[in-house]
């Protein structure tokens, strides 16, 4: 009888660390952030409003039902888009419900989320300055950044032509920094072709492109921004043109929070081996055909994370 009871209580000492995946322990939600998204059932997702054709908000578009999600927050039913799609894959694999919030972008890249929405899906760039604040996934895509000019402008034939000009980019983002000329990407070598430019920033690089089409010269001589854009605003029609070849090559990443008061770093490695699963089993390259037109995922496929996310925790 005694040896029933010690083996009985053998197991009860060992069941927690037997338990399935999805099962999250009092102590465990306590500390792990992928155990708070599995007990939860919803994964918080930040990303952009008006940033076609990666992300964007279905005006007039009704929350499901159904849902798990909070007011404050948006349904998969209204959002689109490609960043988009990769998040509900990812909450797919994860077998929790997606759930969008909107904060501005210069509040997503600083870190210091207060735990107020689980990870960002939003094309966000890998740079050695990010690191400090965030971790980051295997990127699920990797796109060159170019210049766009109004179409009718023919003064300006290279990007050396427009150090000194005035340059729409967004605040914050890897093309601010380009022009700053403090851009570091790891993997990947920087030619800084335009000096001394007039950083004129913006939210996102939306208000900028609809400021270069007035063509009035005013505001600004060229905007900055992924070719996916660029091609999405020639295509709806905006009068303006890219100049040239790329300026550099960035990665996109699922981002996480340094700071968060859960450890993401099992969340993290999950979301990476995810992201391997989608581009072995072409989910991010169909997903990238249907909404950016070509393929963006082959470069992003073989990038090498090992090292990126070795910083301490604050």
């Amino acid at each position: 009888m005694k040896k029933f009871i010690f083996l009985f209580l053998g197991i009860l000492m060992i069941l927690p660390a037997c338990a399935p995946a999805g099962t999250a322990t009092a102590v465990s939600l306590q500390n792990d952030k992928l155990a708070e998204v599995l007990a939860r059932g919803t994964l918080v997702v930040a990303t952009d409003a008006d940033y076609e054709p990666q992300s964007r908000l279905l005006l007039n578009s009704s929350p499901d039902p159904n849902t798990k999600c909070r007011p404050t927050q948006y349904t998969a039913s209204q959002m689109t888009g490609f960043d988009v799609s990769v998040a509900l894959e990812i909450a797919r694999h994860l077998g929790v419900e997606p759930c969008f919030v909107t904060p501005p972008w210069n509040q997503l890249v600083a870190g210091n989320w207060g735990d107020n929405w689980d990870i960002h899906v939003g094309s966000v760039a890998i740079t050695f300055e990010r690191t400090k604040v965030l971790y980051f996934s295997q990127p699920y895509y990797a796109t060159p950044s170019v210049i766009l000019l109004h179409k009718d402008n023919m003064t300006f034939k290279k990007p050396a032509d427009l150090s000194g000009k005035r340059i729409g980019v967004c605040v914050g983002c890897t093309f601010e920094a380009y022009l700053m000329g403090t851009l570091q990407i790891p993997g990947e070598k920087i030619e800084y072709q335009i000096q001394n430019a007039q950083i004129v920033g913006y939210e996102n690089e939306e208000p900028a492109i609809q400021d270069l089409s007035a063509g009035d010269g005013v505001k600004l001589d060229a905007v900055i921004t992924i070719l996916p854009l660029a091609r999405e605003a020639i295509a709806s029609g905006k009068p303006v043109r890219i100049l040239g070849g790329r300026i550099c090559f960035t990665y996109a990443s699922v981002t996480l929070d340094r700071a968060s008061k859960r450890d993401p770093s099992r969340l993290l490695s999950e979301i990476s081996s995810i992201i391997s699963d989608l581009h072995s089993d072409g989910t991010l390259q169909r997903l990238s055909l249907k909404y950016e037109e070509q393929d963006l995922t082959q470069e992003a496929a073989h990038y090498d994370i090992s090292g990126l996310n070795q910083l301490s925790r604050p």
